[in-house]
């Protein structure tokens, strides 16, 4: 671990083990990063490993440039979905993290609808617009699919996140934990919205 990417690493680390324990991430799925300030690089949740076990002294981090490559003296690979993080922090300057996790009911509610609504005053107040859904046909965000990606950001900069179909919540931020705590609100504005759906039926 490189003394200097300290901090960064226990911000990632605390936001990481907050998704774990509230269930926004189970297995070795989902992934987080955070821009290294100065620099077209981040540090990004590593191949393989699980937000559960991912440590403050670097365990299951890596730190890459925004194309992929290990910078000098790191090991190891970044997860699968660096392409996503990478294309978001470097279009977007005023974002220094991103989460993405496979959480339940943004996942069921996107399956069948255009984009969560903002069903509550917390999601009102903090989230400010519904947030959308995006179609992309694969497990991993190909390159190809970047630009429709960030054309959401063109129509709408303050956009907090979206949902991938079938996939998983994103969810961005000026640092790891204020990201995931903006996934965290995603997800239960997304829970409470299937339940009042569900509550209208019976």
């Amino acid at each position: 671990m490189k003394t200097s990417h300290r901090q960064l690493y226990q911000e990632l680390t605390l936001a990481a083990h907050r998704a774990w324990t509230r269930g926004l991430q189970t297995g070795s799925g989902g992934n987080l990063s955070a821009r290294i300030p100065g620099e077209q690089a981040m540090i990004v949740k590593s191949a393989g490993s699980s937000l559960g076990d991912c440590n403050a002294a670097g365990k299951g981090w890596i730190a890459v440039g925004f194309d992929g490559e290990p910078l000098e003296g790191e090991s190891g690979s970044p997860t699968k979905e660096w392409r996503l993080h990478a294309a978001l922090l470097r279009a977007l300057p005023e974002t220094g993290a991103v989460v993405h996790t496979h959480s339940v009911y943004s996942i069921s509610w996107a399956q069948k609808h255009g984009e969560i609504p903002l069903s509550t005053w917390q999601s009102r107040l903090k989230l400010k617009t519904p947030i959308p859904v995006l179609d992309v046909p694969a497990p991993v965000v190909p390159a190809e699919s970047m630009a429709e990606l960030l054309r959401l950001f063109e129509q709408n900069p303050a956009l907090p996140g979206f949902v991938l179909r079938g996939h998983g919540l994103v969810a961005l931020g000026k640092t790891a934990l204020e990201a995931e705590h903006t996934a965290e609100l995603i997800e239960e504005t997304a829970h409470i919205t299937l339940l009042e759906r569900l509550f209208d039926r019976l």
